[in-house]
């Protein structure tokens, strides 16, 4: 299939590209890596009549590592971030998680604030980001606005992105001390969309406690759905921590949809799974980076 017609301009400038997008309105799209709007638009699920190419536009490319966090620019591809050292050094989830999404060829042009704006609820990246507390910055004409990753996500495909706006980087926060993370899914064929999957954080105390602990499913609602299971296994080492006690917590949250691949109850199963497995592969690792690597 073909995708409507449209006009397609291509800016040089952020300035350029903000004036652009604040006369087109709701009428135009942005286009940075498109290897989510494209299919859109072949498939005629999107018709744009504007499409702002912001590639050619320097300084949006950029990933910077720093004792606070990780910012990544509108144009870093998933596949650069990827390969960070600094970045993984500073919040190891980021290249456990790119990992699983889809493959190579996609990474090597999909933008890590592009699967964030597409807001797919079946996708890693939005899970990562609403479980590490991590937020988007939006530009338009006139100024900018951070949104927290708890606002950012509306709904199925709906984010916190206005007409006229640009998504020009997101902020990962740093990874504590004492602190674990880990990403486990199920698909049909690997680099497919997940069946299930669960992002886990778990925090320790001075004395190698469970402090803090989060799950963030993947495919389990409409947006990514974070749940806290610190009161079913903190307190306690990691050894002696009821992992499958906060599994059924995440489990009892989770509000997936049936569909030609998998029914919802399955689904749901697997999440519980999924979650246990995560939250205790997170606190071997918070026990690791405790220990000093």
């Amino acid at each position: 299939m073909k995708p409507a017609p449209f006009d397609y301009h291509a800016p040089r400038a952020l300035g350029e590209a903000l004036d652009v997008l604040a006369e087109a309105g709701e009428h135009g799209k942005v286009l940075a890596g498109g290897q989510s709007l494209i299919p859109l638009m072949n498939m005629r699920l999107a018709s744009p009549a504007l499409l702002v190419d912001v590639n050619r536009i320097g300084g949006l490319d950029g990933i910077e590592a720093g004792p606070d966090g990780v910012r990544v620019g509108a144009l870093a591809r998933h596949a650069h971030l990827e390969r960070s050292g600094a970045a993984a050094a500073v919040q190891p989830l980021l290249r456990r998680a790119l990992r699983l999404v889809a493959h190579p060829v996609i990474r090597n042009r999909g933008t890590v604030v592009g699967s964030l704006v597409h807001a797919d609820p079946a996708a890693e990246l939005p899970a990562v980001l609403a479980l590490l507390g991590g937020s988007v910055r939006l530009a338009r004409r006139g100024g900018t606005r951070e949104v927290a990753a708890g606002e950012f996500f509306t709904g199925p495909l709906e984010s916190a992105l206005l007409p006229g706006e640009l998504a020009v980087s997101a902020f990962f926060p740093a990874r504590p001390a004492r602190t674990g993370t880990a990403f486990c899914e199920v698909s049909r064929r690997h680099g497919d969309y997940a069946l299930a999957g669960v992002a886990a954080l778990v925090r320790l105390d001075g004395d190698l406690c469970v402090a803090e602990a989060r799950a963030a499913c993947v495919g389990a609602g409409p947006v990514p759905l974070v749940v806290d299971v610190t009161a079913a296994c903190g307190a306690r080492a990691p050894r002696a921590a009821d992992w499958a006690a906060a599994a059924r917590a995440v489990r009892e949250r989770a509000e997936p949809e049936t569909d030609i691949h998998a029914t919802a109850d399955y689904r749901r199963h697997l999440t519980g799974v999924l979650a246990e497995r995560a939250l205790r592969d997170a606190a071997q690792d918070a026990l690791r980076e405790a220990a000093g690597g």
